[in-house]
This record gives structure tokens, sequence and C-alpha cells, in this order.
């Protein structure tokens, strides 16, 4: 009976290796997509009134991400990318600390952030939308080179890098083109081996399945 019930399991199992295998690019798809409708969910759900499960989603985005309110677009409000006057004034509190203000969530007359800053909702969307490409062209798609990557990674490094150290502050179309930029050149680096890597189990299962019918 035991052995019975552990064959059914790693029968479950195996299946389950096969099906990622064969689907991964569509659950990575489908991952990346709500991972972003979740973000803007959040600001819907303030302006619906649904405070709880909104603050939920910002909590847990506030672990992947800074959330500065002045790097952030916000959705309801006069404009979708409020600057530091414009967020005092719609009720963001005077702090020391840039981090400090980061809980602010935004205000009916300003609008409500989403739950990821411009350049993270930029990369992500570059990564689903290249994603979405590959799967018109993965057939023979080749690995980006990495010294290429490098090179279309390096925009987000020096305007993320020198914004972060002070010497400079970005704006909102550098942090969407450098962070889709690299969203973009990431998929085309690290897709072509994972589809290479996923083909090599699909191949083992067949030859597996192959030698038990001889």
């Amino acid at each position: 009976m035991r052995d019975a019930q552990d064959g059914l399991l790693a029968a479950y199992a195996n299946d389950l290796v096969i099906g990622v295998a064969r689907h991964w690019l569509a659950i990575f798809n489908t991952l990346w997509a709500l991972y972003l409708l979740l973000a803007f969910g959040a600001p819907v759900a303030m302006q619906l009134g649904w405070s709880g499960p909104a603050e939920l989603l910002y909590a847990i985005y506030s672990m992947l991400c800074h959330q500065l309110p002045d790097h952030s677009y916000f959705l309801f409000g006069p404009t979708w990318i409020p600057q530091t006057p414009e967020l005092i004034a719609g009720g963001m509190p005077v702090a020391d600390s840039p981090f400090a203000d980061r809980s602010f969530l935004g205000s009916a007359a300003l609008g409500w952030k989403v739950a990821l800053c411009q350049r993270d909702v930029a990369i992500y969307t570059g990564i689903l939308v290249a994603g979405m490409a590959y799967a018109l062209f993965r057939r023979g798609a080749r690995p980006l080179p990495w010294q290429l990557f490098l090179l279309l990674a390096l925009p987000i490094a020096i305007d993320g890098g020198t914004q972060l150290i002070g010497l400079r502050e970005s704006d909102w179309l550098l942090r969407t083109a450098t962070g889709a930029l690299f969203g973009m050149a990431a998929v085309w680096l690290l897709y072509p081996y994972i589809q290479e890597a996923m083909a090599e189990v699909l191949e083992s299962e067949l030859a597996r399945r192959v030698a038990r019918l001889r």
C-alpha cells in the first residue's frame, strides 16, 4: 500500500515537472502580469474604499520596493506623476529622511500611489512585454551576449546609482526608459537558457518513457 502511494506521488510530481517544462513561459508571463496587476490594484482598492485589502497589498509590496511617493505613479488624481510640492499639498508629511514618507499612500484629492515605484513598474512591464514577444520568436532564439546585456544595463546603473548617492535627481521618463530597457534585456539574456533547460527536461522524460516501453 505504501509503495503504491509513493509511486502515485512520484507520478504526480513527475507530471507537475513535465507540465511546468511544457508551459513555463505561459506560467512566467501570467505571474508577471499578476504581479503588475496587483500593484495597480492597490490604488484601485483605495479608490473603492477597500482600505484593508489595499493596505495589505502596499505592505507586501513594501518588502520588494521602496515605494517613495515622489518616485511613484498616482492614480485617480489630477496628475499621475505628482512632484514633491504637490505631494506635500496633498497631505504627505514633511520628513527629514526621504524614506520616512514612503508610508504615504495618497489622498482623495491627490490620488493613490501604485504599490511599485516608477522604475519597478517599467522593469516588470518590460519583462512581461519581452516575455510575450518571446512566445512568438523563441524557436531558434539565442541568448543575448552578456557583454551586450551589460551595455543595456548600464543606463539603469548610471541613472539609479547617481541618484542614490545624491549626484543628481532622475525623473519619471528616465526611470521608465532605463527600467524597461533593463527588463527586456534580462528576458533576452535568460529566457533562451530557460527554454533550453526545459527542453532537456522534456527530452529526458521522453527518453525515459520510450525506454519503459521497450
